[in-house]
């Protein structure tokens, strides 16, 4: 029985171990060893999000991706929130209002156009899907929501992608308005390379060399698709505190009460041994008491 416990709680103790490992892993985004790497400050279960390259991310996003790609699960007061990239609520009402939001009815049934709020979601480039692919020759540019959950590789992923622009090989033959990506699944991608050196300019003085704006909005969309993955890291580790304590506590209770049955069982084995100590020197004809 007492083996039994013993290996019920290293089984328990093990399986904290695996499951802690495994969503380390899948954090990790099943990087394919392909891709390039780089420090994410995003990644293990004590990963944080670094605040400045959010908030350039989300320059870069606006400034080069909005034109075509949407983030329709963000709203704008995800912007000032804990978290993210955290910038100032009055930051974030003036991001807002840079937008114009379609609203209504109004009292004679019409609808009409105002000033972005807090609590609008970011306003999409197209009306919908088809305007979209229309716009970019046939080919829907996909909402970014969750880009960075939903491709395999994640962060790397996309990054890799941004960075993965070159000319096509000798005798590598490419339709008008596609373009080589040694990144892209087929190497074949219609989006025309969107980052370069130079191409925003960031007012905390950063270099904006293409890896480092390419960084900044992976970063970006890793927080759109995860916007509370601080929050499930501090949950993961308090959660993984909780049950060592609750594992040590329940080791310490079994060593205790079994403890006590290891005791009686001495105390009897020895009882036992008195007993057939004094029957044998009874039996010799010895007085028990004198016996050593």
């Amino acid at each position: 029985m007492l083996v039994h416990l013993n290996r019920i709680i290293l089984t328990i103790f093990i399986s904290i171990i695996t499951t802690l490992s495994f969503a380390d892993s899948q954090h990790s985004h099943g990087a394919n060893t392909n891709y390039l790497k780089t420090d994410w400050s995003f990644e293990g279960i004590f990963g944080t999000f670094d605040r400045a390259s959010l908030q350039r991310g989300y320059q870069v996003y606006q400034d080069v991706c909005a034109g075509c790609h949407s983030v329709q699960h963000l709203s704008y007061r995800n912007l000032s929130e804990k978290g993210g990239p955290e910038f100032l609520p009055e930051e974030a009402k003036a991001i807002a209002a840079q937008f114009e939001v379609t609203d209504g009815p109004n009292e004679d049934g019409e609808m009409f156009i105002r000033p972005g709020r807090l609590s609008d979601k970011f306003v999409k480039p197209f009306p919908n899907a088809k305007a979209a692919a229309a716009a970019n020759g046939g080919a829907y540019p996909p909402d970014m929501s969750v880009l960075a959950k939903a491709r395999k590789g994640g962060a790397d992923y996309i990054y890799s992608l941004l960075m993965g622009y070159e000319e096509a090989p000798t005798g590598y033959e490419l339709d008008d308005g596609v373009y080589y990506n040694k990144y892209m699944p087929g190497n074949k991608i219609k989006m025309a390379e969107p980052i370069s050196d130079g191409i925003v300019e960031y007012a905390d003085g950063t270099e904006t060399t293409k890896a480092q704006i390419s960084k900044d909005v992976t970063t970006f969309l890793v927080w759109a698709a995860d916007p509370h993955l601080e929050a499930r890291h501090k949950m993961g580790f308090k959660v993984f505190f909780y049950l060592i304590i609750l594992l040590t506590l329940v080791y310490l209770s079994k060593q205790k009460v079994w403890s006590q049955f290891g005791s009686k069982e001495e105390k009897e084995e020895e009882e036992a041994f008195d007993k057939a100590e004094r029957v044998v020197t009874e039996y010799e004809g010895e007085d028990p008491k004198t016996f050593k």
